[in-house]
């Protein structure tokens, strides 16, 4: 969904850490496809309906940029540390010893991260890591795409300033390291005597083999016994690796069912685990998480241009600020400050302005924000403000992310594979040219191209955008849903392989959905949800000068349409309209047999 979502220093220790491991290199440039004319200037689709909602006023047209949240890095920060104090604990006693090595992945953050709390718990000291992986900043499988495009990338960049900045507070720092994590983490172990690294579990294969990776180099590496474990002839010593799960609403161990028989329509998911599981309260971090290991270079922040990146900065629409503080101050902004959670469900399909929705979903795919952190504050909002509809839905829409990432352990990688996880057949398009101008906004349809160049421009689209995008590459235009999928990744600053991939299945028609082959009508949408032409006009301001009923249906006065509307008619029945006749491939890339990642 677009609006939550689319594994120290001990005194007597102080080595140098230069001295003991060899310096990161610089991450070298991703050869990026060909076929792309210009390099990417850089959720969910939820249940798809088509109810009709109230648009919030907008301002006129112009090139406003919105920052998100609309705060200053001092207020951000004293937001931040309300909830530092909130949910952090004076009473855990630490009871390990050694040093424990936290690998963050997509875990950015300091508050209700297990992962850092055990860390804790288990040892003397804590060595905080995270890995620029070069693997990242490469293409994505199929259609060779940056997989991380350069806003993501700076957001990402953000967000490891503001983790590094808030591990200081608490006592801690982050070290910062070049290269695949298989490489770095066995030689800190080894340097540093780690008894284990600890780390946030994830589902998809491209994590998973690099969880693998690290788990066998490990394996390698011999450690001095301890008082507590004296060495014995016949056994080697080697760190562990502790992957432990943080990543959705209710944790896994406590689902009614095994991820194997996990249901496969979402409603029947919803009311299992809303009548049968528990959701688990915020695991609360110690105030004081020191001290670290005695490190000469921690390693500083890159820049994108180290990643063969150009950044380009936000020039209109929403700018997002990345980071943990930046997340906790949007959470405080939303609900507490401007006091939207209450009309949440009434205008969460707006498309136009920073506050229709909640854009939690932009720092919950970065892990910077915890889901069970956005519960307990609803509760509490709840308990404090009212209760309704609204704000139930933001926990409904949670339970939709959750629903994604255990299906995505139930169907593996077929949630990636041309016939989805119900292994449909159809024949699909994989037209260069086709496919570019719905890439580039210039499809002659004012909505869709609209919604392309918020992605390209901010890294960000509505859900309401999304579903209509999706629905009209794939049933209007016939293309591969996969290029489309493989797009969002590149480019979105909330990307997820579990929502990202298992919404696209969705939209096209090959995933878990019992309503199959969703049409969503371009002239209808555009009707119900920018009927005065606003959004349209925000973004493509060659329309401003026309009447506001004819924004969204220019006819000469725009660029020429691409394909013609499947379903023009949008009184049909649309849940019936099917199949997509193939146009010609020109694409040379790798067809669906074989395994992706």
């Amino acid at each position: 969904m677009a609006t939550l979502h689319s594994s120290f220093s001990f005194p007597s220790f102080s080595l140098s850490l230069k001295k003991l491991i060899n310096p990161s290199p610089k991450p070298t440039s991703a050869s990026f496809s060909s076929f792309l004319i210009y390099s990417a200037n850089l959720n969910r689709l939820p249940a798809m309906n088509s109810g009709s909602v109230p648009q919030q006023p907008v301002r006129s047209a112009s090139s406003t940029v919105y920052k998100v949240p609309d705060m200053e890095t001092d207020q951000m920060d004293r937001v931040a540390e309300q909830a530092f104090q909130r949910y952090s604990s004076s009473s855990a006693n630490r009871s390990g010893n050694g040093v424990a090595i936290v690998w963050f992945r997509n875990d950015l953050r300091v508050l209700d991260n297990e992962v850092l709390y055990k860390a804790w718990i288990s040892s003397q000291a804590v060595l905080p890591v995270y890995c620029i992986d070069p693997r990242l900043f490469g293409t994505t499988y199929y259609f060779g795409f940056p997989k991380t495009g350069a806003l993501r990338a700076q957001f990402l960049m953000e967000c490891l300033a503001d983790l590094k900045k808030n591990l200081m507070k608490n006592g801690l720092n982050l070290l910062i390291q070049h290269g695949k994590p298989e490489e770095i983490l066995p030689s800190l172990a080894k340097t540093f005597g780690a008894h284990t690294v600890y780390a946030q579990k994830e589902t998809c294969s491209e994590e998973l083999n690099v969880e693998r990776l690290v788990r066998k180099s490990l394996k390698q590496v011999v450690l001095q016994s301890s008082p507590e474990q004296p060495n014995r002839s016949n056994s080697i010593l080697s760190p562990k690796l502790q992957l432990i799960w943080g990543a959705t609403l209710y944790h896994i161990d406590d689902l009614p069912f095994y991820t194997s028989s996990l249901p496969d329509v979402f409603t029947q998911f919803r009311k299992a685990v809303e009548a049968k599981s528990t959701i688990r309260g915020c695991v609360r971090i110690p105030k004081s998480l020191g001290p670290p290991p005695s490190i000469d270079d921690w390693g500083s922040i890159p820049s994108v241009d180290q990643f063969g990146l150009h950044l380009q900065n936000v020039s209109k629409g929403m700018k997002f600020i990345g980071g943990e503080s930046a997340a906790l101050s949007r959470v405080h902004e939303y609900f507490w400050k401007k006091d939207l959670l209450k009309i949440y469900k009434d205008t969460r399909n707006g498309m136009l302005g920073p506050d229709y929705s909640t854009k939690f979903s932009t720092w919950l795919g970065s892990g910077s924000l915890s889901p069970r952190f956005i519960h307990e504050e609803v509760k509490r909002y709840e308990s404090e403000r009212l209760a309704n509809n609204s704000t139930y839905w933001v926990l409904f829409e949670l339970i939709w992310r959750d629903y994604f990432r255990f299906l995505s352990i139930k169907y593996g990688n077929s949630l990636f594979h041309l016939g989805g996880p119900r292994k449909v057949e159809l024949r699909w398009s994989q037209d260069k040219n086709l496919f570019e101008s719905w890439r580039d906004g210039h499809t002659g349809y004012p909505l869709i191209d609209a919604n392309m160049i918020e992605l390209s421009t901010t890294g960000f689209m509505s859900n309401r955008g999304r579903q209509i995008v999706c629905s009209f590459l794939v049933r209007d235009m016939g293309i591969d849903w996969r290029m489309g999928a493989e797009w969002f990744e590149t480019c979105l600053l909330d990307y997820d392989p579990c929502s990202n991939y298992g919404n696209w299945t969705y939209g096209a028609g090959v995933g878990n959905d019992p309503r199959e082959d969703r049409y969503f009508s371009n002239p209808k949408q555009a009707q119900t949800y920018d009927p005065e032409g606003e959004y349209v006009a925000y973004w493509l301001p060659q329309l401003q000068s026309l009447p506001k009923d004819k924004r969204n249906f220019p006819g000469k006065s725009y660029i020429e349409q691409v394909v013609p509307l499947k379903f023009g008619n949008t009184n049909r029945n649309q849940n019936q309209q099917r199949a997509f006749p193939a146009r010609k491939t020109n694409f040379g890339h790798r067809q669906t047999k074989g395994q992706r990642r």
